[in-house]
């Protein structure tokens, strides 16, 4: 995988939703390094496997600056907090902008490994705030559709901008 995969804001494969993964083979192994990489390339804080057009529930994560990059297959919240929190989010695919997204403080997510074993990981804080994004990814939900109407659309026309002093053509919402 190369960093010319990543889609961009507003390709519709962002909105995809992915598959569940049924066989843990050689492809699967290959694809996870692909995210780990990716995630330590972008920089990134996690990154699902549709941002790089693959359609299967696949995601990586860096809990925190100390702990490796983290490999969840077919993640799925059983359970979140009815306490919410704010954090500010982004996206590989929508570089140079950022707004606050509301979500539950805490997660409890399972999902499996490579190995196809199963794990269930309660999480809180803002590492619950990346594992939802992420996951929201995977259901093709793109971020900014968890922002108000009104904050969208400064935020695209922000991104247009940006957009448009880099590149000869500006991006048009979706």
């Amino acid at each position: 995988m190369t960093l010319s995969n990543l889609l961009m804001y507003p390709d519709p494969l962002l909105r995809a939703v992915a598959e569940p993964v049924a066989t843990f083979d050689e492809g699967l192994t290959r694809l996870a390094a692909d995210l780990i990489s990716a995630v330590e390339t972008v920089p990134a804080i996690g990154l699902a496997a549709t941002h790089i057009g693959v359609f299967r529930r696949v995601i990586a994560v860096r809990p925190s600056s100390e702990v490796a990059v983290r490999v969840y297959v077919n993640p799925l919240i059983e359970w979140a907090s009815a306490e919410t929190m704010i954090n500010e989010e982004g996206s590989v695919s929508m570089p140079g902008v950022s707004a606050e997204v509301e979500r539950p403080r805490a997660v409890r997510v399972a999902y499996v490994d490579l190995d196809g074993t199963g794990h269930v990981e309660e999480a809180e804080g803002f590492h619950a705030a990346v594992l939802q994004h992420e996951i929201d990814q995977l259901d093709g939900v793109f971020w900014i559709e968890r922002l108000s109407r009104l904050k969208r659309e400064r935020l695209i026309k922000k991104y247009n901008k940006l957009c448009s002093r880099s590149a000869p053509f500006a991006i048009l919402p979706p």
